[in-house]
């Protein structure tokens, strides 16, 4: 049985439609991304799952109960973490735990062995006493963790968990989510962090509600249409503009120094050891523009290239 499965799962606030019709199905023991920018229906997505907002059409379950009908049941075999956990800044970390131990109804009988565990797990011990508070951001991520490990669910919701927080501390927090995997937990997680979805087991895109496509992040990846090239150059922002003025139809995206153009899909492949006909246009664009080029390559594209490329393509198309 997966661990969680929607069948037509949708969510409207009057007129606006949150989430279209989603089909999804998660297996037990996988890390599940739902990956889209900010407004995509992530967290409406999420809500629905965990019981707390009510679908307005569709079905879904986790962990074997059915978010509408089983929703008291459902709170024992899940953790949930939302954007904004409720911690209590003027308890310390020791009390906020068990303050969540006492919600969760968390038997007296071994509490203090699993508290110790899970402060243990995320390097807390010598935070204890400290007031939540106190803590630095990655930190109180942490101990928002572990008060939604403290009863032991079967499937844990995070909800952009690692949003505002340092890369070592991004790192950190990873490091202890494939730690739960490798004991048996469900993790579903949604992020904006493109960087952060590469880790997952399997991926969704969403975008405005939608699911755009589903599978692994290189499964996910293919979704790239036609071929992909790595401009670099001296003026990598002005080239850009130059490339999305001249090169019609091209996907062009800026990526730190360097530049993506992404060739339509459809045209044919160039013969061995023959340049692509957007390899050509590029050099030629940029040469009449009077800029310095470096260098231009095919390239492998990212989650990121496939977002720049798929979402408008898909935002047309509807």
């Amino acid at each position: 049985m997966p661990a969680i499965r929607t069948t037509g799962l949708r969510r409207c606030f009057g007129d606006l439609v949150a989430v279209h019709s989603l089909d999804l199905e998660v297996t037990a023991g996988e890390i599940f991304g739902l990956v889209g920018p900010d407004g995509a229906g992530k967290t409406t997505t999420m809500r629905m799952l965990t019981g707390i907002l009510r679908p307005t059409a569709g079905s879904a379950s986790v962990a074997g109960h059915d978010v509408v009908r089983e929703a008291g049941r459902l709170s024992a075999h899940i953790g949930y973490m939302s954007q904004r956990f409720g911690l209590y800044p003027d308890l310390t970390v020791l009390e906020n735990i068990g303050f969540y131990a006492d919600i969760y109804g968390v038997s007296a009988r071994g509490r203090a062995e699993k508290i110790d565990r899970l402060l243990g797990f995320s390097n807390l011990t010598p935070f204890r006493q400290r007031q939540a508070g106190n803590l630095s951001g990655g930190m109180k991520q942490k101990l928002g963790l572990a008060c939604a490990l403290i009863h032991t669910p079967r499937v844990l919701f995070l909800d952009e968990p690692t949003n505002g927080v340092d890369p070592v501390s991004r790192r950190d927090f990873w490091r202890i989510l494939y730690q739960l995997v490798r004991e048996g937990v469900t993790i579903f997680v949604s992020t904006s962090y493109l960087d952060e979805a590469e880790r997952c087991t399997r991926l969704a895109l969403l975008h405005e509600g939608r699911l755009l496509g589903i599978g692994t992040p290189d499964e996910v990846k293919r979704m790239m249409p036609g071929a992909l090239f790595e401009v670099r150059t001296s003026a990598p922002r002005r080239v850009a503009a130059l490339l999305r003025e001249k090169l019609a139809g091209t996907m062009v995206g800026l990526f730190g120094d360097r530049v993506h153009v992404a060739a339509r899909p459809g045209r044919p492949a160039p013969g061995p050891g023959q340049p692509h006909d957007v390899e050509q246009q590029i050099r030629a664009t940029v040469a009449a523009g009077g800029f310095e080029l470096v260098s231009v390559r095919p390239i492998d594209p990212s989650l990121e290239d496939v977002f720049v490329a798929v979402l408008p393509r898909e935002g047309a198309a509807s």
